[in-house]
């Protein structure tokens, strides 16, 4: 059965894009040591949006957009069966782009002390060598 609506997903980030932008592999990571992404991300639902948007390098502002993706998803395994069983955060990445369909322009960010205690856990792993998984 065919329907009007297309699934659409949350990206947070630091870029300032456009509707009709494309999000690609072909950027700098948001992330680590901003190499060339291997993959991008988008979630199902708002809250690995928001940790994306705060945790995003960078001096923009924090955003979060809706995006369609162009091709197949697969479970995100930085959340997923490597943290979490299954797919909670319904968290997933891929190696196509994602078209930016809007921008989620009213959200609630998280306290202060949580992005801290975050950004504390993340460079603690970083110097024990353990960055984001994108094998």
């Amino acid at each position: 059965m065919h329907t009007p609506f297309t699934q659409t997903y949350f990206h947070g980030t630091k870029a300032d894009l456009s509707i009709g932008d494309l999000i690609s592999i072909d950027f700098s990571s948001n992330y680590g040591q901003q190499n060339k992404a291997k993959y991008i991300y988008l979630a199902a639902t708002l809250d690995p949006a928001v940790w994306g948007a705060e945790l995003a390098l960078g001096a923009g502002r924090e955003r979060i957009y809706l995006v369609e993706p162009t091709g197949p998803l697969e479970d995100d395994p930085n959340l997923t069966d490597k943290k979490f069983p299954g797919n909670p955060t319904m968290s997933y990445r891929s190696k196509d782009p994602f078209k930016v369909v809007g921008e989620v322009t009213i959200w609630k960010g998280h306290a202060p002390e949580q992005i801290k205690t975050m950004k504390d856990a993340l460079a603690k792993l970083k110097e024990q060598g353990i960055e984001a998984i994108e094998d």
